[in-house]
């Protein structure tokens, strides 16, 4: 009887697309996360006016090249 429990158990395969679409998103989102920390200064410093503006920016990019 218990054996055929966890057979029964192992075969079942509901909640399982539920869980790997909950891994996938999370792993976008920690993608998304680290996109943003990386670039998120140099897109901010482009939208902004003065010397911190688009040509700066791009200055400073090519200067890190």
């Amino acid at each position: 009887m218990l054996a055929q429990m966890l057979q029964r158990f192992s075969a079942d395969e509901n909640g399982t697309t539920a869980i790997e679409y909950a891994l996938l998103g999370t792993i976008i989102a920690i993608a998304l996360v680290g996109t943003f920390a990386l670039l998120g200064d140099g897109v901010a410093n482009l939208f902004s006016g003065g010397d911190d503006g688009a040509q700066a920016t791009l200055d400073n990019a090519v200067g890190r090249l």
